[in-house]
């Protein structure tokens, strides 16, 4: 493994072959059979000494996942330092799979002497992939879960950023989890991906990713339980009652952190016309105040994209923004694999610029005359993942959260928001299905209903 800001070896990791995959499913159908049938409590105890590990190795988990993802020390800090904290929701979330009971006396004649409720029950094997974007946070929103909720996981994490899932992973076995309970299998999508996702021993599969994989895993899975959080293009909407210089600064965060590869980053900003200019006015030097070089220095708030592929994509798309027909205020310069953050104003509303997921440093600015509009714009993608509005007008607000179609919908402030416990997820072509661990665990769990049949009375 080498960094992508500088090309420096960072580490080394087996690649995982087609043979290897049956070796890791027949160890989690091993696994889940012992797994589910651990006591809960039990399950949570190991859960919590994992939190602990995580915990302690969380500043050597950073510097893993800023040598190897090219993000900043101090964002790489932030994300190592919720691991241990999201373990223990999801910890607690698996103790607590209530069932309901059903009123069965409610069908005419047939349900007085019956007795009926509903029992919540693992999955079984659950196959997790994650991006390489935040390879700590997301891969822990989906292992922490499917542990707590009883299943065994096969968890196949981005190839540019193995080394921070297989740190997690070691947390999980040290801590005492059983043998079989957990695979990390490194290798391409296109080598691993299609013999874990159609395998008739996996139960539920968790993909976060590219709305064309996703798109395939549906295709070809079969029958099985998915949640899928894909691709966006996430807008937020400047009003003329709003606090111009509260949106620049949020969207000078919103837009840049993690070098703009971030699923719910502020990639389309829809201002009106009367505050367009004192919002690019107020957002144009908090950008270029963003300072780019190497992610390990804690002077440096913005590092490099993943790959230099990555960063000659998004230089291309800025550049051909700007060749049709909008206007580069800042940025768009490359070197190497680092992006200068850019402003792109007067960008149609169509263009592909818009349309299409950047995931890279830059964000673009477009008018809306008119609240409909407005909210056309904000819904005029394939995509639905999260999206801001920014008004000092109640009612304005409440009918944001009415209209927008999005998955997560902010009040004054982007998209670039999230608790781990809350729910997480996508509408339109960002996917289906929740995170956050009370969702992840009601959604790694499947529902048996029961009837105790008793005499006739």
């Amino acid at each position: 493994m080498t960094s992508p800001f500088d090309g420096k070896t960072v580490g080394t990791v087996a690649v995982a072959g087609p043979e290897d995959v049956e070796v890791a499913l027949a160890a989690a159908e091993r696994g889940a059979a012992v797994w589910r049938r651990t006591p809960a409590h039990e399950r949570m105890a190991i859960l919590l000494r994992a939190a602990e590990l995580a915990d302690q190795r969380a500043a050597e988990i950073a510097r893993t996942i800023s040598a190897e993802s090219g993000k900043t020390i101090t964002e790489a800090t932030g994300e190592a330092s919720r691991s241990g904290d999201l373990i223990r929701l999801a910890a607690f979330e698996g103790t607590q799979l209530y069932g309901e009971t059903l009123p069965l006396d409610a069908n005419r004649g047939t349900g007085q002497d019956k007795v009926g409720f509903t029992l919540r029950q693992p999955c079984g094997v659950v196959v997790a992939i994650t991006p390489f974007n935040y390879p700590s946070l997301l891969v822990l929103h989906k292992l922490a879960p499917a542990l707590a909720a009883g299943n065994a996981v096969v968890l196949k994490p981005a190839t540019s950023t193995p080394l921070t899932a297989l740190a997690l992973a070691e947390c999980f076995v040290d801590a005492g989890l059983p043998e079989g309970v957990l695979s990390v299998l490194v290798g391409s999508g296109g080598a691993l991906g299609d013999a874990l996702v159609t395998d008739p021993r996996v139960r539920k599969i968790s993909f976060t990713g590219s709305t064309t994989t996703g798109e395939h895993i549906a295709r070809v899975a079969g029958v099985k339980k998915l949640s899928l959080e894909l691709g966006a293009s996430c807008p937020v909407v400047v009003l003329p009652d709003a606090d111009v210089e509260l949106a620049a600064s949020a969207v000078a965060l919103g837009g840049y952190v993690n070098a703009g590869q971030v699923c719910i980053s502020v990639q389309r900003v829809i201002t009106h016309p009367d505050v367009t200019a004192d919002f690019l006015d107020a957002l144009v030097p908090k950008v270029q105040a963003i300072r780019t070089g190497d992610p390990s220095s804690a002077e440096t708030t913005m590092g490099s994209l993943i790959t230099t592929a990555e960063a000659e994509r998004v230089e291309r798309a800025i550049a051909q923004a700007g060749a049709d027909g909008a206007r580069v205020l800042t940025g768009g310069e490359r070197d190497g694999a680092v992006v200068s953050p850019a402003v792109v104003a007067d960008v149609a509303p169509d263009s592909p610029f818009s349309q299409q997921e950047l995931f890279g440093p830059a964000v673009a600015v477009s008018s809306a005359a008119d609240w409909e509009s407005a909210i056309a714009q904000a819904n005029g993608t394939a995509y639905g993942l999260g999206a801001g509005i920014f008004t000092s007008d109640v009612a304005g607000a409440v009918r944001a959260i009415r209209e927008i179609d999005a998955g997560s919908v902010h009040i004054n402030w982007t998209p670039l928001w999230r608790a781990d416990l809350m729910p997480y997820g996508g509408l339109k072509g960002s996917g289906y299905g929740k995170e956050g661990p009370r969702a992840a665990v009601s959604e790694m769990t499947e529902v048996k209903t029961i009837v105790l049949h008793g005499r006739p009375w």
